[in-house]
């Protein structure tokens, strides 16, 4: 056996450059260990986490009910294909979802990741309304796989991965403050009447499904309105589609509510799932009614890995240890942080807007003196985002994802069991890098 040279930081991220292809983005926090919303890398040094590995760590990192879970179920069994040989993990956790997703959704499908979900929800939804064609959301974000890379509304992803799947259509986001129709205001019943033009315009009358996020997270945490996200699916249904919630990102207590689509009165006719539902084990579902779910027959879907039983089993305790209290400091630690960035906005020209529920809060920053895309609000600072979150880990060691459509909105997306007080220490080191760059 060789011997490793001690590791740092640096050691580490050598390694990646050598070993790993070139995609990984470096927030320059390699990490060697972690508990609740702290991080810590190889060279001691210790970080506030107010992003979770990009919305993942729900229950705090390294939660010892949901170590033990996983902890009991290896010593039991790790493998045995969970569409093969049916295990307690999987029959539970699958009961489990159906008893606190909304509405009627009842059945379930286990795989890996979150676009393996939303893959698996376009192909159920296809089956079961014998229908093609999928309408999703310009600037929305499901994933890196084809056909989530198809309903993905962002360039971005795209570059030189073209062609995706066909029979793929967007329609406008709830946008609201650049949404050209309303200036900041709500974008509300009205504006998702933009759908029925995209129906008309860009499909063949062959619609299976709308795919939408409830709070679009890599957007820039935009929030739909209650009216803009039921006549969204009244369209849906109007034209024989189903609505798809994409809660990859918003499930699990993330918005303060269990699912997202609660804060809505939406209930979804399909909705992912995947992130915040093992605390970092690899895990994802879509849950639909069982007269949909039944339209799947033996062999019409698959994953050797998926329901994996020590994941299943962490997703049991994650679910329990939500239910008991860290929803409720969700929730309340959500509206205090929303009056805090509320107070940025009115303090910083360049903050602006604040919005988000729950712990998916974010301030857009822009420049005061241009004017924006299509001529609505000031235009996005993405190089004063980068600085700020740049500024927070080296000057606070305050770990914030950088996000949006635009690269410009700082995102507040802790571990949920955060404190008031590391809530604020975090917002004043965004109030002190503000100061410094802006």
């Amino acid at each position: 056996m060789f011997m490793r040279e001690r590791t740092t930081n640096s050691s580490v991220e050598a390694a990646y450059d050598d070993y790993l292809m070139p995609i990984w983005k470096s927030l320059n926090v390699p990490v060697e260990r972690a508990s609740g919303c702290t991080l810590e890398d190889f060279d001691g040094n210790e970080y506030l986490d107010v992003f979770s590995g990009i919305s993942v760590t729900n229950v705090g990192h390294n939660n010892e009910a949901v170590v033990e879970a996983a902890t009991e179920q290896l010593e039991e069994f790790v493998h045995g294909c969970s569409y093969v040989h049916p295990n307690r993990p999987v029959a539970d956790l699958a009961e489990t979802i159906a008893e606190v997703t909304p509405g009627v959704l009842q059945k379930s499908f286990f795989c890996n990741s979150g676009t393996e979900a939303v893959e698996g929800a376009i192909k159920l939804a296809r089956k079961y309304t014998g229908s093609k064609e999928v309408i999703s959301l310009e600037m929305g974000f499901h994933g890196r796989t084809l056909g989530s890379l198809a309903l993905t509304g962002n360039r971005a992803y795209k570059q030189d991965m073209a062609p995706t799947i066909n029979d793929v259509a967007h329609t406008a986001p709830p946008y609201a403050y650049r949404c050209p129709r309303c200036d900041g205001d709500t974008c509300g019943a009205d504006c998702a009447d933009a759908l029925e033009r995209v129906i008309g315009s860009h499909t063949s009358g062959d619609l299976a499904a709308v795919v939408v996020e409830p709070v679009m997270g890599e957007a820039g945490i935009v929030v739909p309105s209650e009216a803009w996200l039921k006549r969204v699916r009244d369209i849906a249904h109007d034209h024989g589609a189903l609505l798809i919630a994409d809660e990859v990102q918003t499930g699990y207590g993330r918005t303060g509510e269990l699912f997202a689509t609660e804060h809505f009165g939406v209930e979804p006719d399909i909705l992912t799932q995947a992130k915040g539902i093992a605390n970092g084990l690899p895990l994802g579902a879509f849950t639909a009614p069982a007269e949909i779910a039944d339209a799947f027959g033996s062999g019409d879907h698959l994953s050797t890995f998926g329901g994996n039983p020590v994941a299943c089993a962490a997703a049991l305790a994650t679910i329990e240890e939500l239910q008991n209290g860290i929803i409720d400091n969700a929730r309340e630690n959500g509206e205090w942080l929303s009056a805090e960035l509320a107070t940025l906005e009115s303090d910083y020209d360049v903050v602006g807007e604040a919005r988000g529920l729950g712990l998916m809060q974010g301030i857009e920053l822009v420049d005061p003196e241009t004017t924006g895309p299509q001529h609505v609000a000031p235009a996005p600072d993405k190089d004063l985002a980068a600085a700020v979150g740049e500024h927070l880990r080296e000057e606070s060691n305050v770990v914030m994802g950088v996000g949006g459509y635009y690269k410009n909105v700082m995102r507040f997306q802790p571990p949920l069991t955060i404190s008031q007080a590391q809530l604020g220490e975090a917002v004043d080191a965004l109030r002190a890098a503000l100061d410094d760059l802006a």
